[in-house]
């Protein structure tokens, strides 16, 4: 079923979607190719959120964070790239009101007020396509990176009464040091082997076996020798309900070693 007969017709009693989105190379922020189209196109399809809840690959902390800042700043948390990049602004509103309901939802681990951190851009990246205007407040929650997969997952099921709308961002295979620049390798074999092995558990809605994906030994540490960009997927994963509707978009490998295969539960 195509992506917008499925959030068109889809039955929304209070809950709203949650997303797990490939962001890639940052460029894809204002680069008119199809990832950015894919999320433009979404961002129309979506019923319109009160907030939008980000879990990116790019705030790691050591314990819980959430931010509370009114006016969250444009983080441009990367280098070598254009001035045309670090010249974005995504000037959306915080969501401190909704900040604090996650605090009280939370009840396994400490969660603490940030007012440092704005929004990175495995936020901004995705959300500039999506919402262009701006006109939707975004908070986001770190990843704790001394915490197991199994830690994330079941963190998020916490959050579950606060689906509003989850986006998760990072990717499925993730390894810069194996990137092919000239693009004469579409896809190493290893990272179509794990984004097939994530897909299908996906479909088959097992979380334990995405859990515990270190099992798969190197093929594991091939598409993700540090794990950040994995983690999001869980969160989206443990926000899933099981009569979620599940429908994949930009099934697509970039580089030959970045998934960016992303996915609507709804």
């Amino acid at each position: 079923m195509a992506l917008n007969e499925t959030l068109n017709n889809s039955t929304l009693t209070g809950k709203m979607p949650v997303l797990f989105v490939g962001h890639g190379n940052p460029m894809n922020a204002i680069t008119d190719n199809s990832y950015s189209q894919s999320w433009k196109t979404i961002g129309e399809q979506l019923p319109v959120p009160n907030a939008i809840l980000c879990i990116s690959a790019h705030w790691l902390t050591k314990g819980t964070f959430v931010t509370m800042a009114e006016q969250p700043k444009t983080l441009h948390d990367f280098g070598g790239f254009p001035k045309e990049l670090f010249a974005v602004q995504y000037p959306a509103t915080g969501a401190p009101e909704y900040a604090r309901r996650l605090i009280s939802a939370i009840k396994s681990t400490t969660v603490q007020e940030d007012f440092a951190w704005g929004l990175d851009h495995g936020a901004w990246s995705i959300l500039k396509n999506m919402y262009p205007n701006a006109n939707i407040p975004v908070f986001q929650m770190s990843i704790d990176a001394t915490k197991p997969p199994l830690y994330h997952f079941n963190l998020a099921k916490e959050l579950f009464e606060l689906r509003n709308q989850g986006l998760a961002s990072g990717n499925i295979v993730h390894n810069l040091g194996i990137l092919s620049w000239d693009g004469k390798i579409k896809a190493f074999d290893w990272a179509l082997e794990f984004d097939a092995f994530v897909k299908k558990n996906i479909i088959d809605n097992n979380p334990i076996a995405l859990i515990d994906y270190q099992k798969l030994g190197k093929l594991a540490t091939l598409a993700h020798p540090s794990n950040e960009h994995y983690l999001p997927l869980l969160y989206a994963l443990g926000l899933r309900d099981n009569t979620d509707s599940v429908q994949f978009f930009n099934e697509e490998m970039d580089l030959g070693s970045l998934s960016m295969r992303s996915v609507v539960f709804s």
